[in-house]
This record gives C-alpha cells, sequence and structure tokens, in this order.
C-alpha cells in the first residue's frame, strides 16, 4: 500500500488553538509512518485553517473545490513544491452533472502549476449520491441528461485528466453534450412524473379512478393543554400487513385496484383513532397509513420534485432512504393530507392533529436543484406547506403540528455561518405557519438534537407547542429550554421509541416531575420521544396506557 487517505473534514470549522496544536502533534507522529499520507477536507472550506493543513507533513493534500472554489488559488499559492494536491472538483453531495468545460477552465492554472501533482477527485465520498443513472429507465430524459450518480461522477472525475489524450472530435462532442444539458429551457421546468399519471391520493395510482369521499369532518373542541397525554407524529397504530403492501404497489407503478388502498387505509385509521380514544389520548392523530416516507410522500404531491427508482442512499446505520429531486419551481396543485386529516376528525369529538413535514425537512432531505440559492427554494416549500395550512385550518383542523428535525441538521459547519441560515430557517418555518387564527394550535417536533446553542432560533420559530427527545437525556435537554425562559409550551418525550420495552407508569411519573422543575406543569405536554411506526402495537398499546396514566396522576398533583 503506497497511501492511506485521512479524512479531516473537522478542518472546515473554527478550531481552538488546542486542536491545532493537537493536530501538529498528531501527524508528527503519524508521518513516522511508511506510507505516503493524503490529508482529506471536505463539505467546506479551509478557510483560516489553511496555513495548518497545508504545513502538516503529509504528502497530500485534498480541498473541497466545489463547496469553496475559490480556495484552490489560495491553496497552490502555499502548497509546498512536494506535495500533491487532490482537488474536490466533482459535487459528491448532489446529483447534478458538472459544466466539463467550465471545470476544465478552472483547472487550467492548477494544471499548469502542478503537472502531475494534480490530482482530480469527487469533493467528498460518493455514498451520498445514488449508484448508477443508467438504471432509472422510467426518468423523464430531459431530466436524466441533468443528472450524474456515482458511476458517472466518477466518468466526469476522469475528464479533466484525460481530455488531452482523447481526439479533439470526441473532446467537443463530451463538451457539448454537457452544455446543451446545463443550458436547457427546460432546466426550471418540472419535468412529467417518472410514474406517469397523478400520485395516489388525488387520483389513484397509474391513472386509476379517483377515490371515493370518506366521510364529512365535524369540528372538535379546541386543542387542550396543560398535562396533555399527546403522542407525537407518525404513529402507523396497527400492524404494516394491511396497507403497506398496497402502498408499496403504487410507488413502484403497478395499478391498484380501484379503491382498495383508499378503503384499507381508512379501516386502519378507524381503527387507529378507535384505539387512541379507548386509550384517552387527548389529542390523537390519524396514524397515517397512506403515507411512505415523511418527505418522499409530500414531495409526490408538490410540482417541483421529481423520483427515482433505484436512488437509494445510506441514512443512518443500516437505514436507506431515496431522497426525491428538487428540480423545478416547488407548489402545491392541491391539498396533501387534508383529505385523511378531515375523516379521521368526522369519527372523534377530540382535536385531531394534522401532520405536515416542515419546509426546511423537506429541503434538507431532498437533492435541491443547484441554479438558486437553497433558501429560496425553501421559500417556495413554504409558502406550499401555507396553503395545505390553510385548508387543514379550513377543515376545523385546530392543531396542526409542522416537523423539523433537520433545522439543526441544516446548520452550516462554520459557526460564523449560521445566523444567515438560522435567519432564513425560521422566516420559512414562520411563512409556513402563518395565516392561521390564533385559536389554531401550531405544532412543531424536534427529535435528538441539541437545543442549547440554537435556543434563540427555536423560540424564534414561535410555534405554540413543541415537542422533543429527552427520556434518553433524564430531561437534561430541558435545561437550555429553562435558562432561555422558553416562552411557549414543551412536551418532553417521557419515554424512548427506540426501545421494544414498555416504561413503567412510574418512571414516566420521575421524568414528568424532573421536566416541572425546569418548566411550569402548565406548559408541559406527555408524549413519547417520537413518532411510532417502527413498534408493534403490542408495545405501543400498554406503553400509551401508562402513559395516560401518568399524566392522570400528574394532574391530580399539580391541579
Amino acid at each position: 500500500m503506497e497511501w492511506v487517505q485521512l479524512d479531516e473534514p473537522a478542518l472546515v470549522q473554527e478550531l481552538p488553538q488546542a486542536w491545532q496544536q493537537a493536530y501538529e502533534a498528531a501527524y508528527s507522529i503519524l508521518a513516522r509512518t511508511p506510507v505516503k499520507l493524503l490529508l482529506a477536507s471536505y463539505f467546506g472550506g479551509l478557510g483560516d485553517n489553511l496555513n495548518l493543513a497545508v504545513g502538516l507533513p503529509t504528502d497530500g493534500l485534498h480541498i473541497d473545490a466545489v463547496r469553496d472554489p475559490g480556495q484552490l488559488e489560495r491553496v497552490l499559492d502555499r502548497l509546498p513544491a512536494y506535495k500533491v494536491l487532490s482537488v474536490g472538483a466533482i459535487d459528491g453531495r448532489n446529483v447534478w452533472r458538472a459544466d466539463l468545460a467550465l471545470l476544465r477552465e478552472r483547472l487550467a492554472s492548477a494544471r499548469m502549476r502542478l503537472g502531475r501533482r494534480l490530482w482530480i477527485a469527487p469533493s467528498c465520498s460518493l455514498l451520498h449520491v445514488p449508484m448508477d443513472l443508467e438504471r432509472e429507465s422510467e426518468l423523464d430524459p430531459e431530466l436524466a441528461s441533468w443528472l450524474a450518480f456515482a458511476r458517472q461522477k466518477l466518468d466526469e472525475t476522469s475528464d479533466p485528466g484525460t481530455a488531452a489524450r482523447r481526439p479533439w472530435q470526441a473532446r467537443q462532442r463530451r463538451l457539448e453534450a454537457a452544455t446543451r444539458a446545463l443550458q436547457s429551457p427546460a432546466r426550471v421546468v418540472p419535468p412529467p412524473s417518472p410514474r406517469g399519471g397523478r400520485p395516489p391520493g388525488r387520483g389513484g395510482a397509474g391513472g386509476s379512478p379517483a377515490c371515493e369521499p370518506l366521510s364529512a369532518a365535524r369540528p372538535g373542541p379546541a386543542p387542550g393543554a396543560g398535562l396533555a397525554a399527546v403522542p407525537d407524529h407518525y404513529h402507523r397504530l396497527l400492524p404494516p400487513d394491511r396497507c403497506h403492501p398496497r402502498r408499496a404497489a403504487c410507488g413502484q407503478g403497478r395499478r391498484a385496484l380501484p379503491g382498495s388502498h383508499e378503503r384499507a387505509c381508512g379501516e386502519e385509521i378507524a381503527q387507529a383513532v378507535a384505539r387512541q380514544e379507548a386509550l384517552g389520548i387527548d389529542m390523537p392523530v390519524h396514524g397515517e397509513p397512506e403515507r411512505n416516507d415523511m418527505v418522499e410522500y409530500f414531495g409526490e404531491r408538490l410540482d417541483g420534485y421529481a423520483f427515482t427508482r433505484f436512488g437509494w442512499v445510506q441514512s443512518y446505520g443500516s437505514r436507506c432512504v431515496k431522497p426525491p429531486v428538487i428540480v423545478g419551481d416547488v407548489s402545491r396543485p392541491g391539498p396533501i393530507t387534508v383529505r385523511w386529516s378531515e375523516f379521521a376528525q368526522s369519527l372523534t369529538d377530540r382535536p385531531m392533529k394534522g401532520m405536515l413535514t416542515g419546509p426546511v425537512t423537506l429541503l434538507q432531505w431532498a437533492f435541491v436543484r443547484d441554479d438558486q440559492p437553497r433558501e429560496t427554494t425553501c421559500r417556495q416549500i413554504a409558502l406550499a406547506l401555507r396553503d395545505e395550512v390553510l385548508d387543514l385550518e379550513r377543515a376545523s383542523i385546530r392543531a396542526i403540528q409542522i416537523d423539523e428535525p433537520a433545522l439543526r441538521e441544516g446548520l452550516p459547519l462554520r459557526r460564523s455561518q449560521w445566523q444567515g441560515y438560522l435567519s432564513w430557517a425560521v422566516e420559512c418555518f414562520r411563512l409556513a405557519a402563518s395565516g392561521v387564527a390564533d385559536e389554531t394550535q401550531i405544532h412543531t417536533h424536534m427529535c435528538y438534537a441539541e437545543f442549547n446553542d440554537i435556543i434563540e432560533s427555536i423560540a424564534a420559530l414561535d410555534a405554540d407547542v413543541i415537542t422533543i427527545e429527552t427520556s434518553r437525556s433524564d430531561m437534561e435537554l430541558l435545561d437550555a429550554f429553562h435558562d432561555f425562559a422558553y416562552p411557549n409550551e414543551i412536551g418532553p418525550g417521557v419515554y424512548d421509541i427506540h426501545s421494544p420495552n414498555v416504561p413503567e407508569v412510574e418512571a414516566m411519573v420521575a421524568l414528568i416531575e424532573k421536566a416541572a422543575e425546569r418548566i411550569p406543569a402548565e406548559r408541559l405536554w406527555v408524549n413519547p420521544d417520537c413518532g411510532l411506526k417502527t413498534r408493534r402495537w403490542e408495545e405501543v398499546a400498554p406503553a400509551l396506557a401508562n402513559m395516560v396514566e401518568a399524566a392522570a396522576r400528574l394532574r391530580r398533583r399539580y391541579g
């Protein structure tokens, strides 16, 4: 083995002096190894760590010239004469094809100065993009011409290095093909759905007849507050053997029997609502049996999104997701969730909570168009969701949750850039929730995140109720809300939904009592850490029953 790559993405962050000294000490030891070392930074520019990075005793340096193209010349001016420079010139985080002509132009100076010491590479590992565009035979050809997955990005990576060895005509054809795709007038126009027809729920899968109305809603009472037993988002409260296969068939382009999917989902919603009423849940949810992924479901029903069949990428652990591609201006052609929420509300006198994925999460968990600022796309999504929120309110849904689990995930790596991002992210959330009456509660949910350093922005969301994970941290995450004097209501999770264990009533009571030491009891809600879609009813039912009992005991205690 001649080379070993050492990934150091932390070099694109602000580093305290102690960390810089630790780098120098560690790499002075690593330099004694009998192999060549390539120091790799990515996801941003080196910034004020540039001198540190080029000065470390390594044989080569990799930089991300996609996230920070301007750093290339700065690195060239400081790079020691013996070092290799690996330029991350191909975007490893997004699916759009490269502008090969522009790429060759940008690398011309580096090639002249470095010669064979110049390497061309993706900006980062290609595990962030799908494997092979050639498998997407159902994608609209115009859209496919704009994209490059991992295999295609490897071809793009080799282009600058091998261009000189190709015949002039072949080089010109390759450049012209890339230029035509990038300059296509349709580049900002949403292409047809890769599956054809309208998405299930608006007109049935593959153009099947529209499903029959379920029921008219009747208004429920105003949302309650104060130690209310409220299960959080994404409860599929029945075993996944009735709606899930039909939903999968729709997602794979197979034609379902007219109305069968809708009837099965309606029956499952009815059972979910009945079970929650029997358990004594104050504010039920409809269970969402009609939905697949929390991003994919909404993207399928918004203009401006497109979907692949095989575009899977690793999310975390062994879990994979298939992110949509935002290809054009985002808008909402019609209601998305209203019909199901309205039906669920008709089954109970208790206030039904409407469930939406927030604009920042719909942005973060997609491959986003690269021809306009991300915040512009996020505002388009927010306006589309605002229409949905207002339609839910008109359908007498008086509590609407706008989930933003990806809010913190979108933070730039450099703290100095946080405020710019948080400003437009908060603006987009508030835009999505704007226009409702004061009596309509706006909820949000953020799972498994630290809040101390962004608590002001969370408060600026101005959600009436926020639900968060706190069972694993033993309510310590509430310290940030207490120290900040967070003004609104909070639902700290009282049991870990990732565990099959059924929590005891006493354990949940103890957690809420700890929460009441930090947050006034009248502003506390009682709920699980997160959604219950990964659990079976045999686990969910007794856990929720214990949660309701815990809330009842605490209500008696706190009056």
